[in-house]
């Protein structure tokens, strides 16, 4: 299983921003098998963990062209500063108290 991790200095976000956040969630689990989305912000730091079968399907989602889209409006009027980081876990561990 691979993960990718969105680290952002989020500048000016507008209604078109949540909009867009929102397709590309979709996009992610309806054309690409993502399987698991987990955002969080905090003042003007957000992160955002995905988690993927396969780098295979990082790379499909990476180069659709909506997502395309939302990178460069990203760039242009969202963002400040922004990381990407595609992980592979190796190992994991989980409790329950239940």
């Amino acid at each position: 299983m691979y993960a990718v991790i969105f680290r952002a200095k989020a500048g000016k976000q507008d209604q078109l921003y949540g909009e867009m956040v929102a397709k590309m969630r979709d996009i992610a689990f309806e054309k690409y098998g993502c399987l698991d989305f987990i955002a969080v912000t905090e003042n003007n730091d957000e992160i955002a963990i995905s988690y993927w079968k396969d780098e295979e399907s990082i790379k499909r989602w990476k180069s659709d062209s909506e997502h395309t889209i939302a990178q460069q409006l990203g760039m242009k009027k969202w963002y400040e500063s922004y990381i990407v980081q595609v992980v592979e876990i190796k190992r994991e561990y989980s409790f329950t108290n239940s």
